[in-house]
């Protein structure tokens, strides 16, 4: 109870030990500072920052933390001000036990740059633990008979302090038969022996009751008490007799439990059950007999528990042999463990810079750990090393710490991270390793521009689309991460500098969707290029351009349009084709053209209406019409015929010629041009209007040419006229009535007029190519019932292509004219 009021007195005491703090720091910076235990939580136990040599705040700005060695953090930092406090109380007997000194340890990590200092705390003893004696009444069996000056060891006092706090002393309670004498152990506690003073008398005092004391060397000392119960024994002669009095053993620290460790022996020359002996362990600490056994009839003392050379090395055993008289015996054993190399090196890793930028240069710090080897006598040096080939290496900063480095070039976009394992190595023998895994990732950063799948890319559109319409898509990849991958589409003017093209084209900037702002027409424009230029969005963005070209196809949007003959319903198209001509005799030629391209510009030419279907062909790839039989009397003066051209699109697209033929007989009928004027004249379609304006001026030269030629052969044409009887009036009213003119029963014109009459060159038969009238045109009633074909109307495509004109042109003036 004493003792328990004196605690609260000394754990006011550690109060005062708080400004008695030594502080040291040394080489290979470490520092090294020195507390009392059973410090409250929260005491001040330094300022670190003052002590690194660091201004206030810089341990908040490089990210100050420790990490401790073993698994347990005792101290805290505040990272504002670098004092360094208790995070929780110390008690130095569960942290070290007899270990003295006791030293904490761990690191304080920096950052930015990466750096480590160790820190050594050295927590100090007080005297908080009284000694204590395992049996509190321990019994002695002591013969009558035993001489003066016999020695009776007793059970050693255990005290979990250290140093003077430790067991000092023992005292005896006063008594007339024995004395106390205090011996020390090579290891181990004090213990204390029971000196014979004066003979024992079973008869006159059977029992002795003795009180044994054990107090340390605190300030107010601890003390602790055993009642020891003395009895007093019938005589024995003999005691029993050790054939030793100090047996030594070495035994390995690896040695299993229930090794050999020793054998004692000792005889006795007493008889009966005098003679027989037991052993047995008595009076030894508490460690030693949760280490060591030993059997009580042969004496072989075997291991009970494990042994670690780490923690302790020498063992001092106390054997008694007791015989049945109650007489004992006393010798040691001492046991020396082996070292052997049963500890693998431990790898404690304080700091690791993950993320790491890929761009960090060469022999930047990534980590730092220490290694720790508890077989310091067999582990020998140790070896650290990389298991892999990888861009790190490990590079020795002080004694049993490190860092590890970068040793090459760091590339995200190959690696994205490594999973380094640390091996560390001792020299054995055996030799022994831990590997520790060290995982580093690698965080990006904007050294890869976007990159187009192709260099060039091909799109196509269809004319007459819709505005807005997606006509493809350009994609581009970033090889690196986050805001450095994200692409940004924008375009740009070709080389030429033509800008018109933003007319056309827009692209979406996020996804590199190109949409046709406008409705395409291929006969105005069939294809345009331009740059798209890919930029990430890195702090210094990179880009990359890839060349669009957008290619029009062309939609069947043109009906074709005739050239020849004229559809413009001024100018009549009257061809002849004399009575005499045979089955195939070429009559005219349908020329027609289409704005569209391909397909959609292959035009067949097809019959549409006749007078007289069965007179007349039309080739369906060229246009050309050519008579299907001879010519007979009963067919009419005047044939119409309606030619239908179509292209070949889809759908397909037709438009229809109109043309007057009439049938001469030897081109003595007059050549007259007709047209009905009771129907409206036909509506001249706007996209031929600067056609009919370049062939009405080449008509005039043309006109005037031949106007040379009439001065010229004016006598020719005088004498022509003289075989003819015409009215003078016809010359001055060129007006024809609305009727055909009719000839007489002998087939002669009732009113003839002139015509100049042209036969081609080298023909066999001596056809008539044309008539050309030297006098004004009159217009021609279409017959009774006649309709005028619509213009537009569709057949089925042919599949044939004709754009060409024929070889045989009327538009050419042939070479021998009469």
């Amino acid at each position: 109870m004493a003792a328990a009021h004196r605690k609260p007195l000394q754990i006011r005491q550690v109060g005062s030990l708080l400004f008695l703090l030594c502080i040291s720091v040394g080489s290979a910076a470490t520092i090294r500072y020195s507390v009392a235990e059973e410090m409250e939580s929260g005491s001040f136990v330094a300022n670190v920052a003052k002590d690194l040599g660091l201004e206030v705040g810089k341990l908040a700005a490089r990210g100050a933390r420790l990490v401790a060695e073993g698994n347990k953090l005792h101290f805290r930092l505040h990272r504002k001000t670098g004092d360094l406090f208790v995070k929780e109380k110390l008690d130095r007997e569960s942290l070290c036990g007899k270990t003295d000194p006791c030293v904490l340890h761990f690191e304080i990590v920096l950052v930015e740059p990466l750096q480590s200092f160790r820190v050594e705390v050295r927590v100090f003893d007080i005297n908080d633990n009284d000694p204590i004696f395992l049996n509190k009444e321990p019994l002695l069996k002591i013969p009558e008979s035993t001489p003066l000056g016999s020695r009776f060891p007793l059970q050693s006092a255990q005290d979990l302090d250290v140093g003077l706090n430790g067991l000092q002393n023992y005292t005896l309670s006063p008594n007339a038969y024995f004395h106390l004498h205090t011996r020390f152990r090579s290891h181990g506690p004090k213990y204390a022996e029971l000196v014979l003073d004066k003979p024992l008398d079973r008869e006159e005092q059977p029992e002795v009751n003795l009180t044994i004391t054990a107090v340390d060397g605190g300030s107010p000392p601890k003390s602790g008490i055993a009642h020891i119960r003395v009895e007093v024994l019938d005589v024995n002669d003999h005691v029993p007799q050790f054939s030793r009095l100090v047996y030594r053993a070495q035994v390995p620290e690896n040695s299993a439990n229930g090794s050999l460790v020793a054998t004692v022996s000792a005889t006795d020359l007493d008889e009966g059950s005098n003679k027989e002996i037991t052993y047995s362990l008595a009076q030894n600490p508490e460690a030693i007999l949760q280490t060591f056994q030993i059997d009580s009839h042969t004496g072989e003392v075997r291991l009970r528990g494990p042994l670690d050379f780490e923690a302790v090395e020498t063992y001092d055993i106390d054997i008694q042999a007791t015989d049945g008289g109650g007489l004992s015996a006393h010798s040691k054993v001492l046991v020396e463990v082996v070292d052997v190399n049963d500890n693998p090196p431990e790898v404690t890793v304080s700091s690791v810079s993950s993320p790491l930028p890929e761009d960090s240069p060469l022999q930047t710090v990534v980590a730092l750990f220490s290694i720790r080897d508890r077989d310091v006598r067999m582990g020998g040096k140790i070896t650290c090393f990389l298991r892999e080939d990888l861009p790190f290496a490990v590079k020795p900063t002080f004694q049993n710490s490190y860092s590890l480095v970068t040793d090459r070039g760091l590339d995200r976009e190959e690696v994205s991270g490594y999973n380094i394992t640390v091996v560390a190595m001792d020299t054995g023998p055996p030799s022994l390793f831990t590997e520790t895994v060290i995982e580093v990732l690698l965080s990006d950063i904007n050294d890869n521009p976007p990159i187009f799948q192709e260099d060039s890319y091909i799109l196509t559109v269809r004319e007459n689309n819709s505005p807005a319409i997606f006509i493809g898509k350009v994609h581009a990849e970033d090889l690196d991460l986050g805001e450095n991958a994200q692409v940004t589409y924008t375009l740009l003017p070709p080389q030429s500098g033509d800008l018109s093209v933003f007319a056309y084209i827009s692209i979406n900037s996020d996804n590199g969707k190109l949409y046709a702002l406008r409705t395409m027409d291929y006969e105005a424009i069939q294809n345009f290029q331009f740059v798209v230029k890919a930029t990430d969005g890195g702090f210094l963005s990179l880009s990359s351009q890839a060349t669009v070209r957008v290619v029009v196809l062309d939609d069947n949007d043109n009906r074709p349009m005739i050239l020849y003959p004229l559809q413009n319903g001024t100018l009549p198209c009257n061809d002849l084709v004399p009575r005499s001509a045979d089955a195939g005799y070429l009559v005219t030629k349908v020329v027609a053209v289409d704005g569209d391209s391909g397909q959609n510009s292959w035009l067949s030419y097809h019959l549409l209406k006749a007078t007289d279907p069965g007179l007349f062909s039309v080739q369906q790839q060229n246009g050309e019409i050519r008579t299907l039989r001879q010519i007979s009397e009963r067919d009419p003066v005047i044939q119409k015929l309606i030619i239908l051209v179509q292209d070949h699109g889809q759908p397909a697209l037709s438009t229809t010629a109109s043309l007057s033929i009439l049938l001469v007989d030897g081109f003595s009928e007059p050549y007259l041009q007709f047209r009905d004027p009771s129907k409206n004249p036909t509506r001249v379609n706007p996209s031929t209007k600067y056609l009919v304006i370049s062939l009405a001026v080449l008509s005039f030269l043309f006109l005037l040419s031949v106007t040379v030629i009439f001065v010229i052969h004016i006598y020719q044409k005088v004498k022509y006229r003289e075989k003819f009887t015409v009215e003078e009036h016809f010359y001055d009213d060129c007006n024809f009535p609305n009727n055909l003119v009719q000839g007489g029963a002998n087939g002669s014109l009732s009113q003839p007029c002139p015509y100049e009459m042209c036969s081609a060159t080298g023909s066999s038969n001596s056809e008539f190519r044309f008539l050309k009238r030297f006098m004004p045109n009159f217009p021609f009633p279409h017959g009774a019932g006649e309709a005028k074909p619509e213009a537009g109307s569709n057949l089925p495509p042919d599949s044939d292509r004709n754009r060409s004109w024929g070889s045989e042109d009327h538009g050419r003036v042939p070479d021998n004219c009469m």
